[in-house]
């Protein structure tokens, strides 16, 4: 039990199906964690044996780039391939998105590799035990969010985050997860605290410090609100607009992250009122901060 205020405060502890979905949240967490650190071997790998592999595909998940670890990592094996070999074993999973011009690309890179050349015959056990991992850690990963997306369409209301373009079903089911039952709450203020992005004023004494985001309570929420905001103003127009006018309007302009703090806030805002609520979505609404222009502490 904590004491605040000569105030006893009992902790919160989600139950039912929020409960489950702050477990599932959790557990995706740890996985993510171990497919960071799996990824990192192979860029390792990549730096060591082959470097010039991520010249020829732009992400190593893609299935041809699998393929082709998984049946001829070795620059020297590769450049012993002709491109027409290379390509018919790509074609037996990959029937679209890959050429003859492709696997030239990979051969010629091979052939001019610069990578280490010793010690080849581990190099390539420790890859096929990395990529055992990955595929593992991909599985647990898909299956948690398969079973956040179920528990999701249990919460009430909950599916309305939906309808912003750019939220997906793993951010709002996180979102629940670590708020638990959103009616608790009588304003969204509450949550913003709750996230840690409430402001304060770092002073001691006569001095008066800088203003800032509290980052006291759940690091989870405030690290997934951030994963959230940073593809909206990048592709949903509204966001895009608030985040341009904020760090571009005349009187007081913002600097880009006190600009994605604000809208940390008032995506919490937006989450409170569809689920709370039972408002649909309005991108007008949101807007209106462009007419009707607050300061940076009302807002936040």
């Amino acid at each position: 039990m904590l004491v605040k205020d000569g105030r006893y405060l009992i902790p919160y502890f989600p139950k039912g199906k929020y409960a489950e979905m702050r477990k599932a949240f959790e557990i995706r967490e740890v996985y993510l964690k171990k497919m960071w650190s799996v990824k990192n071997r192979i860029k390792r790998w990549f730096d060591i044996y082959f470097p010039e592999f991520t010249q020829v595909f732009k992400s190593w998940e893609g299935k041809t780039a699998l393929m082709t670890l998984e049946n001829f990592p070795i620059p020297g094996e590769i450049a012993s391939m002709s491109a027409e070999n290379i390509l018919s074993v790509w074609r037996k999973k990959v029937k679209r998105g890959v050429g003859i011009k492709k696997a030239k690309s990979l051969v010629d890179a091979a052939k001019k590799s610069v990578g280490v050349t010793e010690g080849l015959d581990m190099a390539k056990y420790e890859l096929e035990c990395i990529l055992d991992e990955y595929n593992a850690i991909r599985r647990k990963l898909d299956n948690t969010e398969q079973r956040m997306e179920t528990l999701l369409k249990l919460i009430p209301k909950a599916e309305k985050i939906l309808s912003i373009k750019g939220i997906g079903p793993i951010t709002a089911a996180g979102f629940i997860a670590e708020v638990g039952d959103i009616s608790r709450f009588n304003h969204p203020k509450q949550i913003i605290k709750l996230a840690g992005l409430n402001l304060r004023e770092n002073s001691s004494g006569k001095h008066k410090g800088k203003t800032t985001i509290s980052k006291r309570g759940r690091k989870r929420l405030r690290s997934l609100l951030f994963r959230a905001i940073l593809p909206l103003v990048g592709k949903n127009q509204e966001f895009k607009k608030l985040h341009k006018y904020y760090t571009t309007r005349s009187k007081k302009p913002l600097k880009k992250m006190q600009s994605l703090i604000i809208l940390c806030c008032k995506l919490i805002r937006v989450f409170y009122a569809l689920i709370t609520k039972g408002l649909e979505y309005s991108p007008e609404k949101l807007m209106s901060d462009i007419h009707r222009p607050k300061n940076y502490k009302q807002v936040a």
